[in-house]
């Protein structure tokens, strides 16, 4: 495991850790957090995945989480879509990723999604997203509530200060604030990215997911133009690869092994 920051063009740090040595012969793993996560708060999940599919792991936490360069909140509704479409191309770039397998969870999921929709250039090849939101469901901002009450009374902020240090308020409000004025909950969609979608993607949510129902699949399956599989997983909430991990690592496996195979065919 290797720990380093990568400096971007403005001068933000964001924070990084790799598992496994670069494989030549195959793409990157790289892994966009959820809205109140980070680097740390993967845990072993990331190494776990490098150790089964043989390919080197880098995730990030993104400015205002973890380690990194704080920023100024609370965060434009847009703030998703700076992520895909300016941080992300910049931060593949700057660790020389030729190739990439996207992993996202929630907020990382609709990244993932903004990006490949919006950047028709890049080099990420594929992606496997868990709990992906497309749009603001009515579910989402009730358990948003929840979490903005359990921060505010009870020992949320003191379990998320251990990973987000100085930079706890800015991660938490910057990600619950933002969703629950109505009118960002009700406008926001990404509907229109998902639509130019071309990578194969692997879709996991839990069936009892807090945060999103599966109408967020039937939405993607729907609009996503691109080679798509969709898997609901029981017993299963918000964080697959903790509640589900070795299902998650199989079928994760098994997905990067089918991308592995297409793009060295195509070489």
């Amino acid at each position: 495991m290797q720990q380093f920051f990568c400096e971007l063009d403005d001068g933000t740090m964001l924070e990084c850790k790799s598992f496994g040595p670069p494989n030549p012969e195959g793409p990157t793993l790289v892994f966009l957090h959820e809205g109140i996560g980070c680097v740390d708060l993967w845990k072993n999940f990331p190494q776990q995945l490098s150790q089964a599919t043989g390919l080197r792991s880098i995730c990030f936490s993104r400015a205002g989480y973890g380690r990194s360069s704080s920023v100024s909140w609370p965060r434009p509704v847009t703030y998703m879509h700076k992520e895909a479409l300016a941080v992300l191309p910049e931060v593949l770039e700057k660790l020389e990723i030729r190739d990439a397998i996207l992993f996202g969870h929630s907020d990382g999921a609709s990244i993932s999604l903004i990006h490949a929709g919006g950047c028709p250039g890049s080099s990420v090849r594929a992606m496997i997203i868990e709990a992906p939101h497309v749009v603001i469901e009515e579910l989402t901002v009730r358990s948003i509530g929840d979490l903005s009450e359990q921060y505010e009374h009870g020992d949320l902020r003191a379990r998320l200060e251990r990973y987000h240090g100085a930079n706890v308020d800015c991660a938490f409000h910057g990600f619950v604030d933002t969703w629950l004025v109505p009118a960002n909950a009700a406008s926001w969609s990404i509907l229109d990215f998902v639509a130019h979608v071309q990578i194969p993607t692997l879709v996991l949510q839990g069936a009892d997911d807090q945060f999103g129902t599966s109408r967020q699949l039937e939405l993607i399956k729907k609009t996503m133009p691109g080679s798509i599989e969709t898997v609901v997983i029981p017993k299963c909430g918000h964080h697959p690869h903790f509640e589900s991990q070795q299902f998650v690592l199989e079928r994760s496996q098994r997905f990067v092994a089918e991308v592995l195979g297409r793009l060295l065919a195509s070489r």
